[in-house]
């Protein structure tokens, strides 16, 4: 067991929209074999299609807009890629994905560098001292100084940056990158150069050289030769070693340079990762850590997909595998119910597709059936009752209510937006239990709105409006003594509107900055959150 699980690399690729997130995400499936030909994210005619984008409003729009997991070997490891959505609006989705992963790659475009949602999902991963990787992407395009980007990297985000590779120019043409710890040139034919991602759906042919070949100044012309040479004597003499134990705290960043489109610095890039990104690391729970080469198996979920096969109407739970093995047909405890539940045909995924697997070991992450009884942060084990961390939900900053256009079509409404509520595609609270009113819902980003509207119709039949409401601000309330929180207990005590989420937590909707104020200064009894985690355990 303990091979296998030195095997698995589990990690996710970070990013600003439009910094190349997805034809990343393509080519390192090209390279580790599982396609033959890369897609692009807008896909024109006669080119293939993204294979990490399986929902259709995802192939229409060009953008990433639920997470996929995508597994593929690669020089004897397990790949595990978690991608995430880029878009802002989606930044919950990819928060609980980084919860799951062990490493991080983080992409840059070279024009515009370190970006907002760059910088939000960085705080992140240096929350949880992930390591990560920066790639500089879009090199064939005119971007700015590699110099200027270190320095910007180290400023703003605060962490130490160690350039592993180069990149390489003739004329102001990117034509390789040089490989500063093996001391190797990577050079690119000229016609291969180009911003051509039909070029690129194959793996281009490359020359490994050393810097000393006479072959890489005639590649370069004696211009680029110097600046090489220049540049990486500069490194050299200005930089720090590569210290392992600062990378792996998420203080270091070991950086590449590349151009995903064509393929350029990405066998570089690829070979490296593979051998600095650390193995399955041990799992903070409240029993203690729980290290991956525990015997017993235990894992959490941490993304819940309905619908991915829509003739089955099916619901995917996704579980993080963090110790021991999982075997088909095992019975696994689910801790906050107390209940066993029957891992009938754990499955891994290349997006859409899957295909059910035997065994699966920590840093592995799978898809598990569920009829409903799983909720995103549960701990599953093989008897113990300990539970991992939490996974947190964040206080919306958007907020509308969906009108059911035909109301003979109410049951499929209610069972279509219960299922995304809990997959968490947006939040949905509804009036306590003999109480009338109108489901509200919740979201980081107003596109959140329009996937929900668009998957209602699509999966469900169901077709909406999306109407305003007077709601501007949402708080989990907590009661200071610790004690467990009834609905009652703050309703007609504070100027705002009392609900409970999905989840059974009770939360309070103001229409003003004003109210949530005098609600805190006036009840110190209660606690008003941004943010929650775990299902509400109710008074008997």
């Amino acid at each position: 067991m303990r091979h296998e699980v030195a095997r698995r690399r589990t990690f996710a690729i970070i990013s600003h929209p439009d910094a190349g997130k997805t034809t990343l995400t393509e080519k390192l499936l090209l390279y580790g074999g599982v396609i033959q030909l890369a897609g692009a994210v807008k896909a024109k005619r006669g080119r293939a299609s993204a294979v990490s984008d399986w929902m259709e409003m995802e192939r229409e729009r060009g953008i990433s807009i639920t997470t996929s997991v995508l597994q593929f070997p690669y020089r004897g490891l397990q790949m595990n890629l978690l991608d995430t959505p880029g878009h802002a609006d989606f930044s919950e989705d990819t928060d609980r994905t980084l919860h799951a992963v062990d490493g991080a790659v983080m992409l840059l475009d070279c024009a515009k560098g370190v970006e907002a949602q760059t910088r939000k999902l960085f705080r992140v991963c240096r929350q949880r001292a992930i390591p990560i990787f920066t790639f500089v992407n879009k090199m064939d395009r005119p971007g700015r100084d590699a110099f200027d980007l270190i320095g910007e990297v180290e400023g703003v985000l605060g962490i130490g940056v160690y350039p592993i590779t180069w990149p390489i120019f003739r004329g102001g043409t990117f034509r390789g990158v040089y490989h500063r710890i093996r001391q190797r040139v990577y050079l690119f034919g000229e016609e291969d150069a180009g911003s051509s991602a039909a070029a690129g759906a194959e793996r281009p042919p490359v020359e490994v050289t050393g810097i000393d070949d006479p072959a890489v100044r005639e590649a370069l012309d004696g211009a680029g030769y110097d600046q090489l040479r220049h540049d990486a004597e500069l490194l050299d003499a200005a930089g720090d070693g590569f210290h392992h134990e600062r990378f792996e705290a998420g203080e270091l960043s070991p950086m590449f340079f590349g151009s995903a489109v064509n393929n350029f610095g990405l066998e570089a890039f690829l070979e490296t990762f593979s051998e600095m990104m650390p193995p399955p690391r041990s799992r903070p729970s409240d029993r203690g850590a729980i290290e991956p080469t525990l015997e017993e198996f235990s894992g959490f979920v941490f993304k819940i997909q309905a619908n991915m096969d829509k003739a089955h109407r099916d619901r995917v739970a996704f579980v993080r595998i963090c110790s021991g093995r999982m075997v088909r047909g095992m019975k696994a405890r689910h801790v906050r119910t107390g209940k066993d539940v029957r891992l009938a045909a754990p499955t891994q995924f290349l997006a859409r597709d899957r295909s059910v697997v035997d065994e699966a070991y920590a840093g592995d992450v799978v898809g598990i059936h569920d009829p409903g009884n799983l909720e995103i942060g549960d701990t599953l084990t093989g008897g113990s009752a300990f539970a991992f961390e939490g996974i947190p939900s964040f206080a919306p900053e958007h907020f509308r209510r969906l009108a059911l256009v035909d109301p003979m079509r109410r049951k499929q409404f209610a069972l279509g937006i219960e299922q995304l509520a809990q997959e968490g595609t947006v939040q949905l609270y509804r009036p306590p239990a003999g109480r009338v009113g109108d489901l509200v819902l919740g979201a980081l980003g107003q596109l959140q709105f329009e996937v929900v509207k668009y998957r209602l119709e699509a999966e469900y039949g169901v077709e909406v409006r999306i109407e305003p409401v007077r709601y501007v601000l949402a708080r989990w309330v907590s009661r200071a003594d610790g004690k467990p929180m009834e609905p009652d207990d703050v309703d007609g005590a504070i100027d705002g509107l009392v609900v409970l989420d999905v989840r059974d937590r009770v939360v309070a909707l103001f229409d003003r900055d004003w109210a949530l104020r005098m609600a805190e200064r006036d009840h110190p009894e209660f606690r008003f959150a941004e943010t929650a985690t775990g299902v509400v355990v109710r008074a008997a």
